[in-house]
This record gives C-alpha cells, structure tokens and sequence, in this order.
C-alpha cells in the first residue's frame, strides 16, 4: 500500500523505520520542512547550540549505547560546522548519520545563498555520502546510510538534500528490503585456515601479549574477549579507545599503554614474543617510534578492515573478519587444543605473567597528593572513587583526559567516551549529552579543561533546557594543559599563546544559565562540591582549580620508543651542584 508524502514525511518515516529515537540539530532555512513535519513527530529533537556539538552529541549517544547517531543541519554553513564531527567520527569508527539540507536543485551551482559543496567538501570526512535529487531515491538513500553506518567497520555517513525532494510528494512505499549494495562487501567470518594459522601462532608462543583497540568495543566483544584472555592467561592492555573492553579489575588488564600508558603496558609490549592486535590500527600514539615497536615479537593482527593489516606495521599473521566472530571460533579452538597443543608453554607463559604483573606492582601510576592545593591526579581518583567503574565518563582533550584514561576504572563497555584519533577540543560536554540521553539512568560525568569547555560553553544552555543530570567537572589549570606541557619539556618553558586568562566566574555563569555549580581550590571544598553534585538532581557545573603546572607521567616523547619513557618531572638542582 502506498500513500502520498512530502520527502519530509518520507525522510522521518525512514529514520524512524531503522531505529531513529533522537536527532541532535540546529534548524535553517533550507530543512524548515523537515522541522515542520518533526512538530507532529514522536522523534525526538534536540536543539543544539551549534551544529558542531549536534555531531560530538550524536557520537556520545552512538558510542554509549551502540546505536547509530543521528544528526542533522542546514545547507551552507551548517553543514560545513559538521565537518569536525564526521572526521570525528570517521577515525574512532563511530556510527553516524548526517543529515543536511541543500539549496533546490535548480540552484546548485549558482552560488545560492547558504549554498556550499557539502558533496564534495565532506567526501574525504566520511565513509560514504550522498546527494539527494530525486525524491524517488530518498527512502531507499537513508536506509543504505544507515546500513553503511554500521555495518563493517562503522563510520559516519551523510545524506545531503535538496530543498524541492523536500517539498516534494510522492507516492511512499515503505521498503520491506534494502536493495543490494554493488561494489560493498564486508567479510565478517574469518577463512579456516586463518583461525589455524593463528591457533598455531598463539600455542607457540612464550610471552604472549594482548593489545586490544576500540574494535572490541563496535564489535560488541568484551565477552568473548574475556574467555580469550582466560583460556591463553595472556596480560592484556588496551589502546585509549578500548578501555572498558576487559574489566579494569581483572587480573589480566594491565592498563592503557602508549605515549601516556604505564611502564608495565609498555614494557610488557616491548618483551613479548607474540603481540596478539585485536581490532587496532597501530597508531602512532600507541607505538612511538614504529621500528622499536614490539621488537621481539611476532605479530598476529586481527581486523574487519583489510585496509588496516600491514599498513602500519606488517603483521606474521593476518585475520580479517569481525572481531567478535573471530575471537568465537579461536575461543572454541583454544579450548580444543589447550592440554594438546596449551600445556608445554604453560610454564614460561606464567612465569611471564608474573614479570609483567611485578612490573606493575613497582610501577603504578603516581599516588599523587597534597594538602592544599587540588592535584589533578587526586581529582581523577575521586571521580573513580564515585563512579567505582560503573558511571559514563565523557571527557574532552588533553592533559585531563588522559588523567582520566589512567586513573578512572571502567568495568564494562561503552561507559568510556573520548575523542582518541582526531583529538577534538570541545567534545566532551556535547558527547555527555548525547551519552545522558542515551542512558537516562546511568551516572554520566563531563570532564574538560578550561580550554575545551570554553569552546562547548553554548551547550549549557541545551544541558539547562533540557534539565540533563550530567555533571560537569572542568580541570581548571589556567592553560592549554597539553601544549602548555609539551612548551615546558621540549621548549624551554617559552610558554606561547598557552595561557588560559579571562576565565568566567563559574558559579555566575552556572547561575545565569539556571544551573547550580561552584569553585573549589582545596581538596575539602573538592569533597563539598563533588557531594553538592552527586546530590543535586539536575546538572552541576564544578570549576576545580588544580595545581597550574602538573605534567602528565609516563610520557614517552615525540619520536622515542615506548620503552624510552619519561617516568617522572626532573629533580630540581640544587644551587652549586
């Protein structure tokens, strides 16, 4: 049965047809047809304060609850605010839906007002996108976008429409089935024979160490992860992006490893014989220097993208497929084999285990304090004192969130939110808010440096509008913490266009936007405001003054080794030494 509808009509039968409960955007001339119809829609709106935060929005809500985020914009300028989102997106492989508007077709071309190349300009920003002409096209467009989206390795994916699809009508008929997608495919089980060359790979091996990235997480593969790390009795740590795949208190996780991970991940990753990637891309951030990478080690590389193996670092094995469905069949094949083929390394593999669990027994991360003044270490504590590895934490970047990586547990999946490849300022609120609304019922904490909330400040209004419990904890050191850290080390203190001066009056501007909040400089006002949040039901904004100049530690410098950590500030010296 068919009926006559507006492209409008059809666009929100369509993403309601694949799941669509919330939609984060900002409205404009060219899409008021589409706001027209959503007055009457049991789709959920949320207006955002600018368009960039209806993306970093719509990835808190994907990556909290596994879903496909929904955002949408008007032609011209709000599309091309979008564009951060969707690279955003496109490095941490979030599943998105972009929706924006585009002047009549008539007028492409004509440089139109509010009219950009939102085709072109977002192609290289997506993983596919389209141009809407033709009304008879809409339906079926949305539904392959959203298939893209989240089939494969996820990603985001526009649709860009034209203003007469939008006010036109045609006769709708509802698709009972997607129409084959030519040229796209996506190899999901893994070949036998590749299960058994990594089964022989694992048994063989005498230090076998597991690095597991943030496919884990799309994949939905922390279960089957776990059993994996139990039947091989494998040390585990995990890339920024896959915190919370194993629980952080099991015996096996080590902890994030990486520029800023701890001695033990990365020392535990420089010894091994067998390093075991599962869903990683071997970023830059994780291997410091490639060739000193995990030199002794063989390497076996799983990844649904074929792209990914041997691109950055060649791997002695390969298996391309979904990583949950690989990491089932090796699971079945382990248990099979583990007397037959598991018993004679047994010996050296807990032995190794035991080296790398004393290494981090002698190495944790600094237990860092003071009377004071508010350390940033400390702050992070509390926070995973609260949330005891069960509440979201959605953080921004820089100094703070990889205090955050370091110091908060996280027991499950998708309760970790951050921007790992691209590195967004300004992510973190907006990606709370998304998150809130995805999981009303769990505890959801904002954490941002000054320098990134200021650039997600308009969202309070959105966060008050909407009466989001989530609490807004700013690590407030008066700089660019990051930069400021690097000018420190590697700059000879020449601190450039790093200070953070000017900054609002927290416990007024909370005020101004109906929010209750307040500042804190010492660690008992810290404990009064952090139970002030916990107990206010709406949101709360807390301004924590932190010691100014705290660098993050380990760190292993640009261009070093991940074994070449610098694991502490320098001491002083002392006058005529």
């Amino acid at each position: 049965m068919s009926s006559l509808m507006s492209g409008s009509q059809i666009l929100l039968e369509s993403l309601a047809r694949e799941g669509t409960e919330i939609i984060f955007g900002y409205p404009g001339g060219v899409t008021l047809p589409i706001y027209d119809v959503l007055y009457d829609h049991p789709i959920q709106h949320v207006l955002v304060r600018h368009e960039e935060n209806a993306t970093f929005a719509a990835e808190g809500y994907a990556r909290t609850t596994g879903k496909v985020g929904v955002c949408m914009a008007t032609s011209g300028p709000g599309a091309t605010n979008l564009v951060t989102g969707l690279v955003d997106a496109l490095m941490d492989s979030i599943p998105m839906v972009a929706i924006t508007g585009q002047v009549p077709e008539h007028l492409i071309g004509r440089d139109a007002f509010q009219e950009a190349d939102t085709f072109g300009i977002t192609r290289a920003a997506t993983k596919h996108n389209y141009l809407v002409k033709n009304i008879e096209d809409l339906s079926q467009i949305i539904h392959e976008a959203f298939h893209l989206a989240k089939s494969g390795r996820p990603g985001p994916v526009l649709v860009d429409i034209t203003k007469n699809v939008l006010t036109g009508r045609t006769n709708y008929f509802p698709a009972t089935k997607m129409k084959p997608l030519r040229g796209f495919h996506v190899r999901l089980d893994p070949d036998d024979d590749e299960i058994e060359a990594a089964l022989q790979f694992l048994w063989a091996s005498e230090r076998p160490y597991i690095y597991a990235g943030g496919g884990i997480i799309s994949a939905a593969a922390s279960p089957e992860l776990l059993e994996f790390v139990e039947l091989l009795e494998a040390p585990l740590a995990h890339t920024v992006m896959g915190l919370g795949g194993l629980p952080s208190d099991h015996p096996n996780f080590i902890s994030m490893l990486g520029m800023h991970g701890s001695y033990a991940a990365n020392m535990g990753v420089t010894e091994t014989d067998a390093l075991i990637g599962l869903g990683v891309r071997f970023d830059d951030r994780v291997t410091g220097r490639l060739d000193a990478f995990a030199p002794n080690a063989r390497v076996l590389h799983v990844d649904i993208d074929p792209a990914e193996i041997n691109k950055n670092r060649r791997a002695d094995v390969g298996v391309v497929g979904d990583v949950k469905r690989v990491l089932q069949k090796l699971n079945v094949r382990l248990r099979e084999t583990k007397e037959s083929l598991g018993g004679h390394n047994r010996e050296n593999r807990a032995e190794w285990r035991a080296r790398v669990n004393g290494w981090k027994r002698e190495h944790p991360f600094a237990d860092v304090s003071d009377e004071n003044e508010i350390k940033p270490q400390y702050l992070m504590k509390r926070i995973d004192e609260i949330s005891n590895g069960e509440g979201i934490v959605a953080v921004d970047v820089g100094q703070h969130q990889m205090w955050a990586a370091q110091y908060i547990r996280f027991n499950h999946p998708r309760l970790w939110v951050n921007s790992g490849g691209l590195g967004s300022m300004g992510f973190g609120m907006p990606a709370a808010m998304g998150a809130k609304f995805g999981n009303p019922d769990k505890l959801v904490f904002s954490i941002s440096g000054d320098g990134g909330f200021m650039m997600s400040l308009p969202e309070l209004a959105t966060i008050a509008s909407h009466k989001l419990p989530v609490k807004i904890i700013i690590m407030n050191n008066g700089w660019l913490g990051m930069v400021r850290q690097w000018q420190e080390l590697f700059y000879n203190r020449r601190y450039s266009s790093v200070a953070m001066d000017a900054f609002p009056n927290c416990e007024l501007l909370a005020a101004a936007f109906g929010i209750k909040g307040r500042s804190v400089d010492t660690p008992s006002e810290l404990e009064v405001g952090l139970r002030e949040a916990l107990a206010e039901p709406g949101p709360y904004l807390l301004n924590v003054n932190v010691t100014r100049e705290e660098n993050v530690f380990p760190m292993v410098p640009s261009g070093g080794a991940v074994n070449e950590m610098i694991l502490a500030p320098p001491k002083p010296v002392a006058v005529g030494d």
